[in-house]
């Protein structure tokens, strides 16, 4: 392919899109599908592909840059209880990485083969949209009994693992599904958004290096460039995406989350039976 200033500025843009819409529980997948539909790269397919999740780990990289110190369990900085801690906060992520690791493996080119679609990736934005709001009006008269990470047992660890094997549907929200389980199981707001966050760390990095065996290392100079300048795209604007997020969860709820994918979903579906789909 021959590297322009167009090329350059689409990749930004779709890494703009990563960064936004992965820790926001929107559906990072489905908003690259969708965006994918009318910014198309002068890349061939299996490059596409592989480019859509290696991409995550700008965002990957955010979280662990953000949060260094809280997962680094050899912190000189923690006493022996912090380390500990520390370390049962990654058993707990571990274990809640399983469902997806059994489930997702074996179904993965099935899934990739027949609902990366625009008509599913709506339907999933819709329907979560209204699970948002619907699981936000039931707990706003509940007190959550887990407000804090050392708090957070490994049974409910696991529950919100087995929520992330929703997210196998392209437009569900893989931080979206998890953090309904969080909430609809106990948690806080921010314990959940945070341990969705340490959850994604093992899950994208295991999906991205899944994709890059799969791809292979021959890489063109081209399509090198492509792929770093969208992860540090995604990785800047991930920073300042999980950043909003914490803030605002401290003071709102996820309602508009909600409205917002009903109102895209609404839209998708509008443009697929006025106009078709774009491929």
């Amino acid at each position: 392919m021959d590297l322009n200033f167009a090329e350059i500025l689409k990749t930004i843009i779709l890494g703009v899109v990563e960064g936004l819409t992965e820790w926001l529980p929107i559906s990072s997948t489905g908003h690259m599908i969708l965006v994918d539909e009318f910014i198309k790269l002068n890349v061939s397919k299996s490059f596409m592909d592989m480019f859509l999740v290696v991409i995550q780990l700008g965002a990957i990289l955010a979280v662990v840059v953000l949060n260094f110190e809280k997962l680094n369990p050899f912190s000189p900085y923690k006493n022996r209880t912090e380390k500990k801690q520390t370390v049962q906060l990654w058993q707990k992520v571990i274990l809640a990485c399983i469902p997806a690791a059994a489930i997702g493996l074996p179904f993965n080119d099935f899934m990739e083969e027949h609902f990366m679609t625009a008509e599913v990736v709506a339907g999933a934005l819709i329907f979560y949209g209204i699970l948002f709001i619907v699981v936000e009006n039931y707990n706003r008269y509940r007190n959550p009994k887990i407000r804090t990470l050392e708090q957070l047992d490994y049974k409910t660890a696991l529950i919100i693992g087995l929520f992330q094997v929703l997210s196998l549907v392209p437009g569900t929200s893989r931080s979206g599904s998890t953090i309904l389980g969080g909430i609809i199981f106990g948690t806080s707001r921010v314990v959940a958004a945070e341990f969705t966050f340490f959850l994604a760390i093992p899950v994208m990095f295991g999906a991205s290096l899944l994709k890059l065996v799969k791809f292979g290392f021959e890489y063109t100079g081209a399509e090198i460039v492509i792929l770093l300048v969208g992860m540090i795209t995604a990785f800047i604007v991930s920073i300042l995406s999980i950043k909003f997020l914490l803030r605002y969860i401290k003071k709102n709820d996820f309602t508009a989350f909600g409205w917002y994918r009903i109102i895209l979903g609404i839209i998708v579906v509008g443009w697929l039976f006025f106009v078709g789909n774009p491929v």
